[in-house]
């Protein structure tokens, strides 16, 4: 029995499934969560996707009740402790992807009470690892009867104190640190075992395979074998691939076959996507399959679901430092199958992993019982991470823990179709970067509306608020905010109670910041001295502000550019960068090898920039020399165009990115 919260243990043990004889108890359903990382919204084909393979998900939603508004963090970390806990991440702690980081300790303050003079916000720190006195939902099996097993990534604490096997799981397979796949997705794993000498490897458990074997055919062997040692009694097994998470390893062959396929939509098309996701989807088929070879699958509650949406930003599999650095053996694999393609595309939604967008919050999620659930039914309920944990405890019949304090709540109701989810407001918190005050943000769905606060952003100035109604627009291209005023006050008050009742650390204005510090010549730093970062501003002006060049054009259409010289790039190369335009227009790239006294060489490549939110816009430079000096032509004649970042990659040079500071 468990010891960490006497009173559950003495109500789990009281409850009606506990004191049955083992053949009675035998009958109680067995659970199976499947989780896969990184997979976005519309990969797979039960989602709409029409280049990615995925028959065995595909065929599983045929039997499964499909969720559409359904939804994670925008980083894995903070999904998994919530699925653990029933608890937001504002609650939890963890709100980053640092589960591989080490543990803090104790007494450590996660928000600093002041900062730098240079520094305007200060921003919160995520917690490392899920709290030990958590009661988490393998506890409540695990207590209940169940014999309980963790297989994958897990993510939420680096050292021994924090392992899966501390949390209520009689059988763990994985390894630390785990921000991906244990080394490579492909044996040997370098994973040390206890008593083994360390070194610079991983710890945990997942033992070497033969040579070649692929991480994610391994977790299927080891689900297979736990399903098959205890089909006579009732089980919960917690499947958290590998996949599709970089760096990304993939089978040459499968990659090989969607290299030459075409998508019928024109939105996907990355073959190693595609590859891992196949692996993925053959993975969690061994999986359904054992199921009923054994007869179990009358009997099993099973859950497929992701951690955060598709991944639309990393083409390297790498950190964004380490993509700046020479390319790698991982590098140049993806290149030469995926070029410069993001892992997948998540349209119609907006942006992807990392963000606060539905591309990176909104995500697939199925579940199927058999004669409980209703076969290939959909729901629009919005539903989320959170509400795995009591979902599942009224499903098993079993009590709420009195002590666990759920944020979640549960739509059993939902998924037998004897009631309706009585939601008032969903939140998300991710106080980590982005937005335009670079000190992240939250968001409030209620009904069709979803609001994002922007922390970093005065009270004062509307940029403040995003507003959507989704229903409408899916893809969050119209800003409803300045438009919609009573509405922004009623769900930001919304957004006010959670944080309070959440006790979240969120981003606070720093008091000893000092916006009117100056430094004598001699102490002034490069980007304090050109804020342009080198970047010079041609028929128009440029100003930095708060991490945003905004340029506002003094001359007719098309006339308005920045341009910088870059001797070390040739072609050919790509330029890629972040921008913000009320009002759209034409725009293009131009490259001058000669040098900008010389144009008679030159050649451009035009692109369209669309009118509302940011975009990410990414132009191929067909050069087959030295650049020499770019041209970026922006739609600035009208309205001011905001850039947030711009980033020139070739082969023959470092990355080159350009984070313009704030000032």
């Amino acid at each position: 029995m468990n010891s960490k919260l006497g009173l559950v243990a003495v109500i789990l043990w009281f409850s009606p499934l506990t004191w049955l004889p083992a053949a009675e108890a035998s009958r109680k359903p067995n659970v199976i969560v499947f989780l896969v990382d990184d997979m976005g919204w519309r990969d797979c084909g039960a989602y709409g996707s029409t280049y990615y393979e995925t028959p065995h998900i595909d065929r599983f939603a045929s039997r499964a009740m499909r969720f559409t508004n359904a939804y994670a963090q925008p980083l894995c970390s903070p999904t998994r402790a919530s699925l653990m806990t029933g608890k937001y991440s504002a609650r939890h702690g963890i709100t980053s992807a640092t589960g591989h980081q080490p543990p803090q300790p104790a007494g450590h303050k996660f928000l600093p009470e002041a900062g730098p003079a240079t520094q305007a916000m200060l921003t919160p720190e995520s917690k490392n690892y899920l709290e030990p006195s958590e009661y988490t939902l393998a506890e409540a099996l695990h207590d209940a009867g169940y014999r309980t097993a963790h297989i994958g990534k897990w993510h939420l604490g680096l050292t021994r104190p924090y392992w899966p096997e501390q949390q209520g799981f009689d059988v763990a397979f994985h390894c630390h640190p785990d921000p991906g796949p244990p080394g490579n997705y492909f044996s040997p794993y370098s994973v040390k075992l206890d008593g083994e000498p360390r070194g610079q490897s991983r710890a945990g458990t997942i033992t070497d395979g033969p040579d070649g074997e692929y991480i994610v055919d391994r977790l299927a062997d080891e689900a297979v074998k736990f399903i098959e040692t205890n089909r006579d009694r009732p089980f919960f097994l917690n499947l958290w691939n590998y996949g599709v998470h970089g760096p990304w390893g993939h089978k040459a062959d499968y990659t090989q076959a969607f290299a030459a396929k075409k998508d019928p939509r024109g939105e996907q098309g990355n073959p190693i996507m595609a590859s891992m996701l196949r692996s993925v989807d053959e993975c969690f088929g061994r999986v359904l399959a054992a199921l009923d070879k054994h007869g179990l699958a009358e009997n099993t509650i099973v859950i497929f679901n992701s951690d955060n949406g598709g991944n639309t930003h990393s083409n390297t599999g790498e950190s964004a430092k380490d993509q700046r650095k020479a390319a790698t053996p991982q590098t140049a694999d993806w290149r030469k199958w995926a070029g410069n393609q993001p892992p997948t595309n998540n349209a119609p939604l907006r942006d992807g992993k990392g963000t606060l967008y539905e591309g990176g919050t909104r995500v697939p999620l199925m579940w199927s019982w058999p004669g409980r659930i209703k076969s290939g039914s959909t729901s629009d309920a919005v539903v989320g991470h959170i509400d795995l944990y009591p979902t599942l405890l009224e499903l098993l019949e079993l009590p709420r823990p009195k002590p666990q304090k759920f944020d979640g709540v549960s739509y059993a109701a939902v998924l037998k179709q004897t009631g309706s989810l009585n939601r008032t407001a969903f939140f998300n918190y991710f106080p980590h970067g982005g937005g335009p005050g670079r000190a992240g943000g939250v968001w409030v769905r209620s009904g069709d509306w979803k609001l994002i606060r922007w922390f970093g952003v005065p009270s004062s100035d509307v940029a403040r608020w995003e507003l959507f109604n989704l229903r409408n627009d899916l893809g969050e291209s119209r800003n409803l905010a300045s438009e919609q005023l009573a509405r922004v006050k009623e769900l930001d008050a919304l957004i006010d109670g959670f944080l309070a009742d959440t006790g979240a650390t969120y981003p606070r204005p720093n008091p000893a910041f000092k916006p009117t510090t100056t430094k004598p010549a001699a102490t002034t730093t490069a980007a304090e001295s050109d804020p342009l970062d080198g970047w010079k501003a041609r028929v128009c002006d440029a100003v930095v502000k708060d991490g945003v060049l905004t340029m506002t054009g003094k001359g007719k259409a098309g006339t308005a550019f920045l341009g910088h010289g870059l001797g070390k790039q040739s072609g050919p190369a790509k330029l890629t960068f972040r921008v913000r335009s009320p009002t759209g227009g034409a725009g293009k790239v131009e490259w001058l090898p000669n040098g900008a006294g010389d144009s008679t060489e030159s050649k451009s490549v035009a692109f369209d920039v669309p009118a509302g939110e940011w975009k990410e816009i990414a132009v191929d430079l067909s050069a087959t020399g030295p650049l020499g000096v770019v041209r970026l032509y922006l739609p600035a004649h009208e309205k001011p165009v905001e850039l947030d970042w711009i980033e020139v990659t070739s082969k023959t040079a470092k990355p080159q990115r350009w984070d313009f500071p704030a000032k």
